[in-house]
């Protein structure tokens, strides 16, 4: 089974997605292959998302691209619109989904398949929180386990 955790509360869901994903890409035991990490959100959030990652270190690298990039199929990051999105389906790696929406995916046991952990960063902005509250409520009711990270005091 997946295992699904939430960081709620985050200030700032794209300086926060640029960091846990600096983390868990760097978290890769030496000799072991990179895992491979996909981000999913609204265009507009990956846009500003794909010009933070080039920049939010000065020291640091992500190798990142969008999943439509002919590039995607070498790049350990990537970024993605949709749960569904057709070039997903092509690539040969997923070990970690961010999601940074508020839309729940259509095909969870799917998705769940595919990515063996799943990542949801829920900000502290009211629409998002009742969003996330009610993607949690879902995962549960589907009988995943969950874990909560609360970033509220970060």
């Amino acid at each position: 089974m997946a295992r699904i955790d939430f960081h709620s509360n985050v200030s700032d869901k794209l300086e926060y997605a640029c960091r846990l994903t600096r983390k868990i890409w760097s978290a890769t035991p030496a000799g072991e292959p990179v895992r491979h990490i996909v981000m999913v959100g609204e265009k507009a959030d990956l846009k500003k998302l794909d010009e933070l990652l080039w920049s939010f270190s000065a020291v640091d690298f992500l190798p990142h691209c969008f999943i439509d990039d002919e590039a995607a199929i070498e790049t350990p990051i990537l970024l993605a619109d949709d749960f569904l999105s057709p070039a997903l389906s092509q690539l040969p790696h997923a070990d970690v989904l961010i999601h940074l929406g508020m839309r729940m995916p259509s095909d969870v046991p799917g998705m769940l398949a595919r990515f063996p952990r799943l990542v949801e960063v829920v900000t502290t902005n009211e629409a998002e929180r009742l969003a996330g509250r009610e993607r949690y409520k879902a995962y549960r009711d589907l009988g995943h386990e969950l874990h909560n990270f609360d970033q509220s005091k970060s």
